[in-house]
């Protein structure tokens, strides 16, 4: 059993739901003390700190100056795991993403819970051209009879809805689209963007090399989550779409022609 997936079986089989938004807050904000968490969920620090031990436990957190932090793995979790969090965020950044695109574009779509959320507010769209590797994204457009859906050959990345790898790179290389919609694993503070391993490197290096437009899709809590392959720079991006402003460092790094679309939450 792979790292990843024995994070979800923690998450899922054994947790409270108090950990399991511990955990999702130490995803955001790196570190948190025993005082900031108690005073969050307005408990007692001892309380937290039985619930910080059965992380210590799972091996999700580690120990850091009176709380606590997040592990990281060279490995992202599972797709089920990553389409629930953040998934507002994420689904306001698919409506955005979708009043850029106009009817009868072709797009490049990469793997990942974001580019799954935009294809999704793509719903109502006809005549699209969609390459992609990422079977969520397929199935999401497939239910308009007038889009076609273009997907590599090779295997599946279980138990990822993906496929990665020579086929995938061939394919995007093969198009030259309209709009190439993309995340990233992580960005770091110098606006390189990150991922896991080579595979999606080239993955996503191939999709925006074959579009006219590139739209990276991000949500705030990428800024900081941290990667261990560089996969590009935000610079590259024509619109960045989020759901938060960016960080002050990032925004240094940008191009003059990125565009920043913020899907803030409506009033």
């Amino acid at each position: 059993m792979s790292y990843s997936s024995e994070v979800d079986d923690e998450l899922n089989m054994s947790l409270s739901t108090r950990q399991r938004h511990i955990v999702d807050l130490l995803r955001d904000k790196e570190a948190l003390s025993v005082a900031e968490l108690a005073h969050y969920f307005q408990v007692t620090p001892q309380t937290i700190r039985r619930d910080l031990n059965r992380l210590y436990m799972a091996n999700l957190l580690r120990r850091h100056h009176g709380g606590a932090q997040i592990v990281h793995s060279p490995v992202n979790s599972s797709f089920q795991s990553r389409r629930i969090r953040h998934l507002p965020a994420k689904a306001r950044i698919g409506k955005a993403v979708s009043a850029l695109i106009p009817q009868g574009s072709s797009l490049l779509f990469g793997f990942g819970t974001t580019p799954e959320q935009v294809a999704l507010a793509l719903a109502q769209h006809q005549h699209l051209t969609v390459v992609t590797n990422n079977l969520a994204v397929a199935l999401a457009l497939n239910h308009e009879q007038s889009n076609r859906i273009v997907l590599p050959g090779g295997c599946l990345r279980q138990p990822n809805p993906e496929i990665l790898g020579a086929e995938a790179v061939a394919l995007f290389q093969s198009y030259r689209a309209d709009f190439g919609v993309y995340g990233a694993g992580g960005v770091d503070s110098d606006g390189v963007l990150l991922d896991f391993d080579h595979d999606e490197v080239s993955c996503h290096t191939a999709l925006r090399q074959s579009c006219r437009v590139r739209i990276l899709v991000l949500d705030s809590s990428k800024f900081g989550r941290q990667a261990p392959m560089p996969s590009g720079h935000v610079q590259e991006a024509d619109y960045i779409v989020t759901d938060k402003p960016l960080p002050e460092g990032i925004a240094a790094y940008l191009a003059s022609h990125t565009q920043i679309i913020i899907a803030e939450k409506e009033e």
